[in-house]
């Protein structure tokens, strides 16, 4: 008790510098030896290499290391197939309470799952803390109900309508639940209606499978050819017949909704249900819609609101307000699911159609009501609505100093330690996901806001400012700007931006969307650094903005990042007009698609929120709304002044024909 008591008290006067758990590790540094970093980076590249033999010999050399949990879990995990019941259970026990265990006890219940061993599934399932993998809970569903009559069709619809591709564990489910009648032919079509709008065959067959395998083995040929499906078609008026031709006509929608709707109005529209009807216009308006060209709401007009899923009710709003269809963007928001209409977007929709119909005080004051239920600095639509509301962004009151103990308790939690030290030695997938766990799914719903203040914390001491950001973001109540928008490099961004006229805000919005302040960043497509640059774009602009000798490897190099970065954000936003969001829209999609988007002479000019909802690309589309929200809030923090994001968004509309010329060279 009384070291404890000397240990805070030192604690308090240095600001915590190090805690309990930093001098454990001072003081057991020389378990983390060169040679065994070097030991657990040759086990993680074994690891991806299923190397097994190498992985055994390996294992012995980091006994004792920070990460010797990481290397036992590559170790076992590579033969998990020939590992028995025993061997696994000492793993567990041996790291209980670790992100390793119960990673390790994710992939063993995938594993029985696949093997149907149903009873050892439940009884390990019971100890599952995660319980954020789609598949572990599609099994769970057919082992509840074959163990236990348990039906969990309503849950099994929700995972298996998400799933991007084919996996045995939905399948299986739904296989399971449909044979006992818990899921209807309907539930069936409508998850291969929703795969082959997704551009996912074998989803597709898998589903048709289990309800008619003769129709199964018609979707290569619909998926080939679908146009020459329906005009061959010898139509019966059977269930299974009709689906087949929704398919087919789904599929033509995705390439050719005029075709499609052409087809529907000549042939198809007698003979299927009001269900299957909305099911097609439901596709071919979003397809209309997401080409900015055409008349997508006449589309939408000929299917029942109440027939659409959210995501086509989604795509029916963006194509009224292109139109200032405010009584069509209050039918169809009203007529979505509680879950979506919880989402701030369609809330705050819903409230902008009722402010411009609103004929009585009640009225206005359910728009009001909507606005409030939303409205603050923490995202796009919740800015929008604090504006609304006759407000501007503001910088929150910080929270209470964290105390002693607070702090204490986040630097002590070896979870958080273990994955900050896994970054620390490059391996950041393994860390990021151990952080992730610690913080959100170690214990059931989480950590509390101040226990995740306190977390940030440690990440931002340590420069690592995506676990800063993410978890200071994941607060309910409590709002820490400083942390949710910090501001690293500082003298750099300020200093460059002023140089050369852009907003610091601007470049810290988009950089925090970019990389969180990764420097070594790398995207899936090779963007890199920072600012998120791509290879030819960068030696084009450094030959822009004069700077010389500029080599590739350069790119992660911080200072040249930036001056690129920002270079390049420049050049669009000035060939954009100075319209942050469409500049936004250019950085992520290149510049061609906004100058598309925008519309051509004679088209609507809009706002920029109603023109950002209806960017057809659903990572762009969020992308420039995150951008423009961050740079907000960015700027209130840099001046302390009240803030208005509806002055950055602006108009947006086709190009003023006395406008300069496109800079045709913008890569």
């Amino acid at each position: 008790m009384q070291f404890h008591t000397i240990l805070t008290s030192i604690s308090l006067i240095s600001g915590l510098t190090f805690s309990l758990l930093d001098l454990a590790h001072a003081q057991a540094k020389s378990v983390d030896t060169p040679q065994s970093d070097a030991a657990i980076i040759e086990m993680n590249q074994a690891f991806s290499k299923l190397d097994r033999k190498r992985l055994t010999a390996l294992l012995p050399q980091v006994k004792g290391h920070t990460l010797e949990a990481w290397g036992a879990y590559w170790e076992l995990r590579a033969r998990l197939d020939l590992a028995g019941p025993t061997e696994i259970k000492d793993f567990l026990s041996r790291y209980a309470g670790s992100y390793q265990e119960d990673r390790m006890r994710n992939d063993w219940l995938l594993m029985m799952g696949q093997r149907r061993e149903w009873t050892n599934f439940n009884t390990e399932h019971a100890n599952y803390r995660m319980n954020d993998d789609r598949e572990v809970r599609c099994y769970g569903y057919a082992a509840d109900y074959l163990l236990s009559g348990v039906d969990g069709s309503a849950d099994l619809k929700r995972q298996w309508y998400s799933a991007k591709d084919a996996d045995d564990a939905c399948t299986f489910a739904a296989t399971t639940l449909y044979g006992a009648k818990k899921l209807t032919d309907l539930d069936i079509w409508r998850k291969a209606r929703i795969a082959m709008e997704a551009n996912r065959p074998r989803s597709v067959k898998n589903a048709v499978e289990i309800v008619s395998t003769s129709a199964a083995k018609q979707i290569d040929g619909i998926q080939g050819n679908a146009n020459n499906y329906l005009t061959k078609k010898v139509f019966t008026f059977t269930q299974t017949s009709k689906e087949s031709v929704v398919l087919a006509l789904i599929r033509l929608a995705m390439t050719d909704p005029e075709a499609a709707a052409d087809a529907m109005e000549k042939r198809w529209s007698t003979h299927l249900s009001s269900e299957q009807r909305s099911a097609v216009w439901g596709v071919i308006g979003k397809q209309i819609a997401q080409r900015l060209t055409g008349d997508a709401n006449a589309a939408f007009a000929k299917a029942k609101d109440s027939e659409l899923s959210d995501e086509h009710l989604g795509w029916k709003v963006r194509a009224a307000l292109r139109q200032a269809q405010w009584n069509t963007v209050l039918s169809a928001t009203q007529a979505m699911s509680p879950e979506a209409r919880q989402d701030a977007t369609w809330v705050y929709w819903q409230a902008r159609a009722l402010m411009q119909l609103a004929k009585t005080d009640p009225e206005r004051a359910e728009a009001t009501r909507l606005l409030g239920s939303i409205a603050s600095v923490r995202g796009f639509y919740e800015q929008l609505a604090l504006e609304e509301l006759g407000q501007r962004i503001t910088t929150p009151p910080k929270p209470l100093a964290l105390t002693a103990e607070e702090r204490l308790n986040a630097h002590n939690n070896i979870g958080l330690n273990r994955a900050l030290a896994a970054i620390a030695m490059g391996l950041r997938t393994e860390g990021v996901r151990e952080w992730n766990y610690s913080v959100n799914l170690h214990q059931k719903g989480g950590m509390n806001d101040r226990d995740l203040l306190a977390a940030a914390e440690m990440a931002c001491q340590r420069e690592v400012w995506d676990r800063c950001i993410n978890t200071s973001d994941r607060t309910k109540t409590l709002v820490d700007f400083e942390q949710r928008f910090p501001m690293p490099f500082k003298k750099s961004v300020v200093q460059r931006a002023t140089q050369i006229g852009l907003d610091p805000a601007y470049v810290y919005g988009l950089i925090r969307q970019e990389s969180r302040f990764i420097m070594d960043a790398r995207s899936g497509v090779g963007a890199s650094g920072l600012m998120q640059v791509m290879p030819p774009t960068a030696k084009w602009t450094a030959k822009k903005i004069g700077m010389v000798d500029f080599k590739p490897h350069q790119i992660t190099d911080r200072d040249t990042n930036i001056a690129i970065g920002t270079g390049y954000l420049k050049l669009v936003l000035d060939d954009f007009s100075g319209s942050m969001p469409m500049a936004a829209a250019a950085y992520n999609a290149g510049p061609s698609r906004p100058r598309s988007w925008r519309g051509q002479t004679g088209g609507p000019v809009l706002e920029a929120a109603i023109w950002a909802e209806n960017v057809p690309f659903q990572e762009t589309r969020d992308y420039v709304k995150k951008v423009l929200s961050n740079t907000t809030n960015y700027a209130a923090l840099i001046t302390g002044q009240p803030q208005s994001l509806k002055s950055r968004l602006g108009l947006v509309g086709p190009r003023d024909a006395n406008a300069t010329v496109v800079n045709a060279e913008l890569p």
